[in-house]
């Protein structure tokens, strides 16, 4: 077997366990099904062209998430702002998702609302935040400082707080 067939078995077993972050990135970039279909094969094809340099002592999902939030936010600078996907859209909950109240339904639209806002770094790094990636993976995929990323949460964190408490006073 060749090295060339053998890096490509190797790429598609590691994508297939991994599979879920390239559609989870399209979907919280992306609004209408055609653009996250596009920005789905962006995402492999540069996955794929990348994977030489795929350090396989590191975590394959970390460097797949820095590949994929690298090539979503390229692609989003193409794309109308219509385009972009809302949170809510994506079905990603940053608000806990055990309170079904209608307190918390208007909590968690609120809550979509100012995330939508969000520039597409942030909206990334509150991706991985909700994902339970630790601040050390994070830095990792977003090219920043640990202490960088954990300034970015809490500014975020309040930002958020504040636009919400001021919404409902």
């Amino acid at each position: 077997m060749t090295d060339k067939a053998e890096r490509q078995i190797q790429f598609e077993a590691l994508l297939e366990t991994h599979r879920r972050i390239v559609f989870k990135v399209a979907r919280i970039y992306c609004r209408s099904p055609q653009d996250r279909d596009d920005l789905v094969q962006e995402i492999l094809g540069q996955l794929w062209r990348s994977f030489a340099s795929y350090d396989s002592a590191r975590s394959f999902s970390t460097w797949m998430y820095r590949v994929a939030i690298n090539v979503a936010i390229s692609f989003g600078r193409g794309l109308p702002r219509r385009s972009m996907v809302s949170l809510e859209e994506a079905a990603i909950d940053p608000v806990d998702p055990g309170d079904d109240s209608a307190e918390g339904a208007l909590e968690r639209g609120e809550m979509y609302r100012l995330i939508d806002q969000l520039p597409p770094l942030n909206r990334a790094l509150l991706l991985l935040y909700i994902e339970d990636r630790s601040y050390a993976e994070i830095a990792e995929i977003l090219g920043i400082t640990q202490t960088n990323v954990a300034t970015k949460i809490s500014r975020l964190k309040q930002e958020l707080r504040d636009a919400v408490n001021s919404n409902n006073p």
